[in-house]
Formats: C-alpha cells, sequence, structure tokens
C-alpha cells in the first residue's frame, strides 16, 4: 500500500529554516542523516569518488558532506538544496573551513535541478529525498545530469517489507518527519533502470535503522536537560514521541532505510 500526504516543498523548507534544522543537527550532527561521518565514508568508497571528480549533492543542507568529499578525496562538489537557513550556514561553514574553491552551492529543487544534462560525474543523496514529492521525477532529473558511464548513490529512508498495523500509524510517522510519501527498495531499483541506468548495488539497511533510530532516542533522553533548555518541552515531546514511533517501526519492519548504487549507460 501506498501513502501519500499533503506536505509541498514550501512546509519541508520552512522546517528545516526553524527549530526542526537545529534540533537534527544537534542529535546527528552537520552532516544530519544516519550514522553521520561513517556513512558517508561508507557511501564514497563504494563509488570510488577520486580527486577532482564533479560530485552533485542533492539537498545537500548544511553541507557537511560535501565538504567532507572535497576536503577527505579533493573532489570538486555543486550542492543543490532548497532551504535558504541550510545553504546559508553551509556557504559560512565552507568558507570557514577555506573550501569555498572546491564546493559551489546552488539554491534549487530537486525535480528541476539547476544543472545542465551529461555533466556530473557521480550524483550524490544521503537520507533526504524521502522529503521529495515525486521520486519518479527525481531519479529522472538526477539521471538527466549524471554523465554517461558515471554513477548514481543515495541512501534513504523507505517503506519496509512489513505493513503498518492501521493507517493512524502511518499518519503519525509521516507527519511527524513531513514526508509527503515514501518509496520502497525495488521501487528505487526499478526507477533507476527506468531512467537508463545499471543498478550495481541495493541494499537493505533495516536492522542498522533500526538500531541507530533506538541510539537517537537513547540520546534524546540522555539530552533531556540540554534539549529543554534549547528547544522547549512541547518541541522535547513531540520529538520523543516521534522518534520513539520511528524506532518500533524499523524494529517491526514497517520502515527502512536502504542504499543505491547505479551507473548511467
Amino acid at each position: 500500500m501506498s501513502y501519500n500526504y499533503d506536505f509541498t516543498v514550501k512546509d519541508v523548507s520552512d522546517a528545516y529554516d526553524g527549530a526542526v534544522g537545529t534540533l537534527w543537527e544537534f542529535l546527528m550532527g552537520e552532516h544530519i542523516h544516519v550514522g553521520g561521518e561513517k556513512e558517508t565514508i561508507r557511501l564514497a568508497d563504494k563509488l570510488g569518488i577520486r580527486e577532482n571528480n564533479y560530485v552533485l549533492d542533492v539537498c545537500s543542507a548544511l553541507g557537511g558532506p560535501a565538504r567532507y568529499l572535497a576536503k577527505r578525496y579533493k573532489a570538486k562538489v555543486l550542492g543543490i538544496d532548497i532551504t535558504g537557513t541550510m545553504l546559508k550556514k553551509a556557504i559560512e561553514r565552507t568558507a570557514i573551513a577555506g573550501l569555498a574553491d572546491r564546493i559551489e552551492y546552488r539554491r534549487g529543487n530537486a525535480l528541476d535541478l539547476p544543472v545542465k544534462s551529461n555533466l556530473m560525474d557521480f550524483v550524490w543523496g544521503q537520507d533526504a529525498w524521502c522529503y521529495v514529492t515525486s521520486k519518479p521525477r527525481l531519479i529522472s532529473e538526477v539521471a538527466r545530469v549524471c554523465k554517461r558511464g558515471g554513477k548514481i548513490g543515495f541512501t534513504d529512508w523507505i517503506l519496509g517489507k512489513t505493513s503498518f498495523s492501521t493507517k493512524s500509524e502511518a499518519d503519525s510517522l509521516f507527519e511527524f518527519m513531513i514526508f509527503p510519501n515514501l518509496e520502497t527498495m525495488q521501487g528505487y531499483s526499478n526507477l533507476l533502470e527506468i531512467n537508463g541506468c545499471k543498478l550495481i548495488e541495493a541494499e537493505d539497511l533495516q536492522n542498522d535503522f533500526a538500531s541507530h533510530l533506538k541510539f537517537y532516542l537513547k540520546k534524546i533522553d540522555d539530552l533531556k536537560d540540554t534539549i529543554l533548555k534549547m528547544f522547549g518541552e512541547e518541541m522535547y515531546n513531540i520529538t520523543r514521541t516521534g522518534v520513539k514511533g520511528w524506532a518500533q517501526a524499523a524494529k517491526e519492519g514497517k520502515v527502512s532505510r536502504g542504499l543505491w548504487i547505479a551507473k548511467k549507460l
């Protein structure tokens, strides 16, 4: 069963312009994705990123992965994001890190990427495409801007193999995260192949996902006083309830996280 909700790109952008973006960075670090820097390294090594490769980070947020790719792998990176606050902070932090000569940021929508066709050596995404309203259009755009022989590599939150018990259970999870919809493992694989890409790897990371969500829930409890001081009681309660719900759903296989590597033919 598919689940679709009336969340727009503006809803997501407004949330991440405010306390939501600050809170997720507090919990996950500036990479703002499950596993942080460790998962950035894992994806980069799987893709085989090397010096002067041109990498497009779709939904680049604070630019944590972009800066890591530029510093560790000497890649050239273009980050695209729709949220003004995220872009402003990414640009500021990149300048402070002395990496402005290797990283450019552009404001743009993932469904209409401000990038020429067949340009990028690699297209990259980490746990952010779940916010995009149309996955078919997204993958079409990602494939368009990737050069022939280039690779697409990403991780994302997805529907699991077990169905939700009730629609209200799904409603609460999607509404907490402001997700308009979620793909499946096979759904993303199919979209890549439809758009002229050869699937190299597709990995269901459900157990790791559940473990990380359990870790973030414990972190929320351990840092309760700090979170209350920074964000207030209402935000603390909403966040704890939401993360607890996602952790339980991941444990039960109702939601998951996947990794895909594909080559554009």
